[in-house]
């Protein structure tokens, strides 16, 4: 499943400065430390005054064959193949090919509102379009080879969810059509679009509209720790994200694309300030990217169970990207530290002491919970001997205790605290906090 993007917070700089050689060694052994302790599997990297300076790879391609990662490793980006489409339907209209006025209508008329939704409606996802990964079906065919005809009747047969234009609601869908208009357009597939306008033009020699994972190509498979063990992950066909994220990758190339685009080697300046064209923090393929005093531009994307990252800070001239292909924490969080290595800011290391409680003391906090003016339950359970939480209409995850009351689930940045003699806990996600009551 394509997954929706994420923001990196806003944080302080007020970090101790290091020297980048202490720093950088610093980085590798936090990578070091959230591989050991199963946090985390991936390629990272990150560019200072423009010019690539660190690289760090821990982990597998394929866990069962303990076939170890290398730079070269490619790793499906998710939704950073936005900015890939972003970038070629920007070049396409510098051809003249087509105008950012164009209307939805005149490729696919059969889209409910589609003679009112324009190509920038869709490139900002203000299309109101329905998010196709939002179909309940999904998961039933999201593993088996789409042609466009069917993910077009997918697409079609939902009703707006808005009035184009009115807001922002982001949708693959909008991507999934940007990606069969390009073909249209050219009368090219996309993927050899890719490759004559972004890949060959810099020289990106392991990026590549992606098929079927091969490791024997070095190329990752993606995973889930649990139960003391990788479990390789469900595998999309790639025919169904498309332009919304069917592109394979590393950090490294990643680095060297948006450099290329910051450069002027892509596009015209001016056709890279109108993708900057920020409306509810999202452009043309870009979001709007706060750190500390800064603000950047970039993408984040997750698929199966990739996640991946790429941002450029034009003041800071610092770029960072990485790709994992196995996560058990806040990636926003390793977006932090990365950031923060790149501009020579100190961190602190992250403890992964837990606490044990036994099942006995867990069976207090069990229950189910709510909150007035929340329409989402919680219920609170014990699963192989580990205290699990599932919101309404959503999959349960495990907390993880970091003391008697304490827990976390680190994938999504949750912090919950029980108060069992007053039958309540506090859930903290961000700057957010609600009270659940048991019921």
């Amino acid at each position: 499943m394509l997954k929706k993007l994420f923001l990196i917070s806003a944080i302080g700089v007020s970090g101790i400065a290091l020297s980048q050689n202490n720093v950088k060694e610093k980085l590798g052994n936090y990578l070091d430390s959230l591989y050991v302790h199963h946090k985390v599997m991936g390629s990272f990297a990150f560019a200072e005054n423009d010019l690539p300076t660190f690289i760090k790879v821990v982990g597998w391609t394929d866990a069962g064959k303990q076939q170890k990662a290398n730079v070269n490793t490619q790793y499906r980006i998710g939704s950073v193949s936005k900015t890939f489409t972003a970038v070629l339907i920007m070049k396409a209209v510098e051809e003249k090919k087509m105008a950012l006025g164009s209307k939805l209508s005149d490729f696919y008329p059969e889209i409910p509102n589609a003679s009112k939704i324009t190509i920038e409606n869709l490139l900002q996802h203000r299309s109101g379009i329905h998010n196709l990964t939002d179909d309940p079906g999904y998961l039933q065919y999201n593993t088996k080879p789409q042609t466009e005809s069917s993910l077009i009747g997918i697409i079609k047969k939902y009703s707006s969810d808005f009035e184009p234009g009115t807001r922002f609601a982001y949708s693959n869908s909008n991507y999934i059509l940007l990606g069969f208009i390009l073909e249209k357009v050219y009368k090219k597939p996309y993927a050899e679009l890719v490759s004559s306008r972004i890949t060959k033009p810099l020289k990106l020699t392991l990026t590549e509209v992606g098929g079927k994972i091969d490791p024997s190509k070095n190329q990752a498979e993606s995973y889930e720790y649990t139960n003391g063990k990788y479990q390789a992950s469900s595998e999309t066909d790639m025919s169904i994200p498309g332009g919304a994220g069917n592109i394979i990758s590393t950090p490294r190339d990643l680095l060297t694309f948006m450099l290329g685009l910051e450069q002027g080697k892509l596009l015209k300046k001016e056709s890279l300030n109108q993708m900057k064209n920020f409306a509810d923090g999202y452009g043309y393929g870009l979001t709007k990217v706060p750190f500390g005093k800064s603000w950047g531009y970039g993408h984040t994307g997750g698929i199966d169970k990739f996640s991946s990252v790429l941002f450029y800070f034009p003041d800071l001239k610092v770029a960072a990207a990485f790709t994992t292909n196995q996560s058990d924490m806040d990636v926003n969080e390793i977006s932090i530290r990365l950031l923060q290595a790149a501009s020579g800011q100190d961190f602190e290391m992250p403890s992964f002491k837990t606490v044990d409680i036994p099942e006995a003391e867990l069976q207090k906090f069990a229950g189910k919970y709510a909150s007035p003016g929340i329409p989402v339950k919680f219920d609170i359970f014990i699963r192989d001997k580990k205290l699990m939480a599932q919101a309404t209409g959503q999959s349960a995850f495990p907390l993880e205790p970091v003391s008697n009351t304490e827990f976390k689930f680190a994938p999504a940045g949750i912090t919950v605290e029980f108060f069992p003699e007053k039958k309540q806990f506090a859930i903290m996600q961000g700057e957010r906090k609600d009270l659940f009551i048991k019921e």
